[in-house]
């Protein structure tokens, strides 16, 4: 007898849609929307910064970017520098958010490709060279952002927010290009097996270095929407960002051995952590329980999950 089997990254929805529901019957159901609409909001910059790290994940055995918390930071005080604060410099603020965040990408895959560095010392290394860039710059001063880049990320329709939908449509997008593109075929190609891809006549460099320049535009581009959306840049701001990135896209069902690629599973980890952190808090729990719990229940759901399949 048949029975009903569920792809691996669908767990990550299921689980935040049991502690949706749970919060909802501790608090009462009027927390239903408010409750979903900022857990798909804070989602959302994990989901940006996810889909960065995913890619460079999908790229190969080892691949890994350490340093967009680092990224993220100074893009961010980088862009809010050049705002000012000013509603007519958004354009070029978010000109330099892309800017920084291709140059990092490009730092690190130099780092690895000509120094010849594993990717984590690389990324890692680089990643205090964009930090202390970011404190030369700012220091502990936060720096604020334009009046209507705070409004786009709290704009809402209906009790949605839309900035959480851009991100959705983001997503799609990064699905498309990983499963319809040639340059996606690549990439999880190049993941796959290194040496298979290049007999194949597949440029692994090429392939591999764009994958690093998006992660870094991605990390770039959540310090530029979490900058207006937290009031200004911060030198902590990316600290929670190091290790929920890479969650976040194993939890989504990316293989940590690269070749595989899940852009919609990183939503349902994302909202897994966010929905799980509310519903902690909604039950008073004190911070060294709530770190344990959310630990637990990580270990507990990637022992649980069945993995998916070598192709």
């Amino acid at each position: 007898m048949s029975r009903l089997s569920l792809k691996p990254w669908t767990y990550g929805f299921i689980v935040a849609l049991v502690m949706w529901i749970a919060t909802i019957a501790y608090s009462g159901f009027g927390s239903a929307v408010p409750t979903l609409s900022s857990a798909l909001v804070f989602a959302a910059f994990s989901v940006v910064v996810g889909t960065g790290q995913m890619m460079v994940i999908a790229s190969g055995p080892g691949n890994i970017d350490l340093s967009m918390p680092s990224v993220l930071t100074l893009a961010a005080y980088l862009s809010m520098s050049i705002m000012h604060g000013s509603n007519d410099m958004i354009l070029p603020g978010l000109a330099v958010t892309l800017v920084v965040g291709a140059l990092a990408g490009l730092a690190n895959f130099l780092a690895i490709t000509l120094l010849r560095l594993p990717p984590i010392i690389a990324t890692l290394a680089w990643s205090f060279v964009f930090q202390s860039l970011a404190f030369n710059l700012g220091g502990e001063a936060t720096l604020k952002p334009p009046a209507a880049l705070s409004a786009f990320t709290f704009w809402s329709i209906g009790g949605l927010r839309i900035m959480p939908l851009v991100v959705i449509l983001l997503t799609v997008a990064v699905a498309l290009i990983l499963h319809r593109s040639v340059w996606g075929r690549r990439l999880l190609a190049v993941g796959q097996s290194e040496r298979a891809a290049r007999l194949a006549g597949v440029p692994v460099r090429r392939v591999r270095l764009l994958a690093y320049l998006f992660c870094g535009v991605a990390a770039a581009l959540t310090g530029f929407l979490l900058a207006g959306f937290s009031g200004g840049a911060a030198l902590n701001m990316g600290d929670t960002y190091l290790l929920e990135a890479i969650a976040v896209v194993v939890l989504g069902g990316t293989s940590v051995a690269g070749g595989q690629a899940n852009a919609v599973g990183i939503w349902g980890a994302a909202l897994f952590f966010n929905l799980m952190a509310t519903m902690l808090n909604t039950f008073q729990m004190q911070a060294g329980v709530r770190f344990l719990l959310t630990g637990a229940l990580i270990i507990l759901i990637v022992a649980l999950v069945p993995q998916p399949k070598a192709a």
